[in-house]
């Protein structure tokens, strides 16, 4: 099943002027949150999330010809490279002058961990002391796995199950500070350069499933997506590329038409008044408007499924009921039901499903067609799992404000 390529088409007219006028909101929204200028103290600009035109920009200003852009391009994005003087194509002169200028950076690495079962985490640090959690997941049958990189520090939307959402909203990611996040995970496994003999990568995807909802920051994260897929640099797929989104309809369909990334919707709940108190966007973007938006979106196919995350909680979404809902809910769309069991945090009000539960539901979503695997924990020894993501310094901050209660 394949969906129309402009979504907006598909609204009625008032409802399309509707989605744009909000649209419009979200991004003006978005700007109070902008994330600061990449810029060094000493003036040098960041040279990583720079479009090519604005990278050529710089070249010309400099009083260089736009091809030293390709040059540059080919150095940053598929050989990783950081320092001027190990680009050879570029004559000496020029690497000075652009030392002078420009940096080509990486975010901190305040703090790395390894799970026991092989899933690594980042604690990466930004110029003006901010923080997030990057973590790559390794499969446990092939040697590949996914990069789950964040989007904000902190974030908007304080959904109840989900301890990163227990971190109010900072400020947006940059350009730099998103593809960053990737291109310092493939330094720590040595994946450079981009692999272009069909050679088998260890982070073969990425998922935007970290801190943050990225269609609040939509704009910073459509240019760091377009500079990770351009074939020349980094050059990862838009099919290995999924986004996660707890439902900004309005969004969806923009991220649909220009990015067709693969999407993931945080579902959690079939019933609005559920979904209204787990996943508070929901009170905006109620589950009709949501499934609509998920027919809509034109990467959808049966070669690309659209991913609903589904947390298991006790009690709240886990029964057979909610599950023949669920297959409800899904009818016509291409899609398949990752069910996560509850990954449990300090001060969390939910409990795990029991696993009889989680398997009863797994089998009414099954038998209707869909595919429901049961997704492994992993990492939840080093807090990375799925919504255990929360920087350091805020578990800290969390862990002295609730000394003196406990005393």
């Amino acid at each position: 099943m394949t969906h129309p390529a402009a979504a907006d088409v598909s609204l009625p007219e008032a409802a399309a002027d509707l989605t744009a006028a909000e649209r419009s909101r979200i991004l003006a929204k978005a700007a109070l949150f902008a994330p600061p200028a990449a810029t060094l103290a000493d003036g040098r600009k960041e040279l990583v999330g720079l479009s090519r035109e604005e990278l050529a920009a710089e070249m010309v200003a400099m009083g260089e010809k736009p091809f030293r852009a390709k040059q540059l391009w080919h150095w940053i994005y598929h050989q990783g490279v950081t320092d001027f003087a190990k680009m050879p194509t570029i004559a000496k002169p020029m690497q000075r002058k652009l030392e002078e200028r420009f940096v080509v950076g990486r975010p901190g690495v305040n703090l790395e961990q390894t799970s026991t079962d092989g899933t690594r985490k980042w604690l990466f640090g930004f110029r003006d002391g901010q923080q997030v959690e990057t973590v790559y997941i390794p499969d446990q049958q092939e040697d590949r796995g996914a990069v789950c990189i964040s989007t904000q520090v902190g974030c908007t939307l304080s959904c109840k199950f989900c301890h990163t959402g227990t971190q109010k909203l900072v400020r947006n990611l940059g350009a730099a500070e998103i593809v960053g996040q990737f291109m310092a995970a493939r330094d720590s496994y040595n994946e450079w350069p981009s692999p272009t003999d069909g050679t088998p990568r260890l982070l073969s995807n990425i998922v935007i499933m970290g801190m943050g909802e990225p269609l609040y920051n939509y704009e910073n994260v459509a240019k760091a997506m377009r500079i990770v897929m351009d074939n020349e640099g980094i050059a990862l797929s838009r099919r290995r590329i999924t986004l996660s989104t707890s439902g900004v309809v309005p969004m969806m369909d923009k991220c649909g038409q220009e990015l067709a990334v693969g999407l993931a919707v945080s579902l959690h709940a079939v019933r609005n008044d559920i979904r209204d108190e787990i996943v508070p966007l929901n009170r905006k973007y109620p589950i009709e408007e949501l499934m609509a938006a998920c027919r809509r979106y034109p990467a959808a196919s049966n070669a690309r499924r659209i991913t609903f995350e589904y947390v298991m909680l006790k009690g709240v979404n886990d029964s057979e009921a909610d599950a023949r809902e669920l297959v409800r809910l899904l009818h016509g769309i291409p899609a398949k039901v990752n069910l996560i069991p509850f990954n449990p945090w300090p001060g969390s009000p939910y409990e795990t499903s029991s696993n009889n539960a989680i398997h009863r539901f797994a089998k009414v979503v099954s038998d209707a067609g869909y595919s429901s695997p049961i997704r492994t924990p992993r990492g939840r020894d080093i807090l990375a799992a799925c919504g255990q993501l929360k920087t350091e310094s805020e578990r800290k901050r969390a862990a002295k404000t609730a000394a003196p209660a406990a005393a």
